[in-house]
């Protein structure tokens, strides 16, 4: 019994050892299988890192990149066509101030602009700069009362809400006429221009995009403006944009001055030969209408005629009688001649 407890605890031994290899071996078979299935494919096909799926992959770039290139294409032939602009400008610019240098110094058949100093510098750029400081663009105004203030007219892409609605009688202009037209959509690109390419001393900070590119304000970004004219100064005229994403509005301020008076030209008329017309509309009055055709007698008749007098009557009452007011003065005339 002695010589048999050891050969057991030996056989116990023995397969313990085996068992513990065997589970050795089986875990470093379960990681190998592990390792194999999280090691990084090496496809040539596989996807861009960053992106998941196969459908963003290296067509989704090249899009992209695509876009990307026609958007600065745009914005590059845009820069290209505003520098030629500018270019044309300045050109123009520069003529009239060597126009008004030379009117200043030899003068212009002995005619020149009669103003003062300030109204007539020799620095057109000074005259314009001093034209803004005195409008009320940036600083107030006081006024005698209330009649005096200049109302501002709204605008947007297509419609003008003016004020003074003359002939049309409407409030609303639409269409638009085609030099008030051109005169908004300069404003309007211009405005673009201060938003997209802004100077160092503007108070904006640049925006990016969903997609880190640069925040570009178009024409559709336009909200609506508003303009006001002090006829003596220029034009003052408010711009807002805002874009649909964003939580805050663009407010642009533009001043176009007035420059100084120049002369066109200078010539005589001859009014030996002009023919002044009259028009004169009546409804019934035929009293006061025989003492206006006595008056119209003595004095247009008599002494210049040259005189084409039109009467517009409304309605049938008296009709007859002014008639023959207009045939007896017509006999009484051509006797004279």
């Amino acid at each position: 019994m002695l010589i048999r407890m050891p050969r057991r605890g030996l056989i116990l031994h023995t397969r313990t050892h085996w068992l513990l290899l065997g589970l050795a071996l089986l875990c470093s078979l379960v990681l190998f299988m592990y390792l194999l299935e999280c090691a990084p494919q090496t496809d040539g096909n596989a996807s861009l890192p960053g992106v998941v799926g196969e459908n963003y992959g290296k067509e989704y770039y090249q899009a992209l990149l695509q876009e990307q290139e026609e958007h600065y294409q745009t914005r590059a032939t845009s820069l290209k066509r505003q520098i030629a602009q500018l270019k044309q400008e300045l050109q123009e610019m520069s003529e009239k101030m060597r126009s008004l240098q030379e009117r200043k110094n030899i003068g212009a058949n002995g005619i020149g602009y009669q103003g003062n100093k300030e109204q007539a510098p020799s620095d057109l750029l000074e005259f314009l700069h001093s034209q803004i400081d005195k409008a009320e663009v940036s600083i107030g105004a006081k006024l005698p009362s209330e009649y005096g203030v200049i109302p501002f007219e709204s605008f947007t892409l297509m419609k003008v809400f003016q004020l003074e609605m003359g002939l049309t009688r409407h409030p609303e202009e639409k269409p638009v006429r085609k030099d008030k037209r051109d005169e908004l959509v300069e404003v309007i690109e211009a405005g673009l221009e201060v938003i997209n390419n802004p100077d160092e001393d503007d108070e904006q900070e640049d925006e990016e995009g969903p997609l880190g590119e640069k925040l570009i304000f178009n024409e559709n970004d336009f909200i609506e403006g508003y303009y006001r004219m002090e006829r003596d100064k220029g034009t003052q005229y408010e711009l807002f944009f805002k874009k649909a994403d964003l939580m805050e509005y663009r407010h642009v301020t533009l001043f176009r001055p007035f420059g100084p008076l120049m002369k066109v030209k200078s010539e005589m008329i001859d009014i030996t030969r002009s023919i002044i017309n009259i028009i004169v509309p009546l409804a019934e009055r035929t009293e006061a209408f025989v003492q206006f055709m006595q008056n119209f007698r003595d004095v247009c008749i008599h002494q210049d005629k040259k005189i084409h007098l039109t009467v517009v009557y409304f309605g049938k009452e008296g009709l007859s009688k002014v008639k023959s007011i207009l045939e007896s003065v017509t006999r009484l005339a051509s006797s004279t001649w």
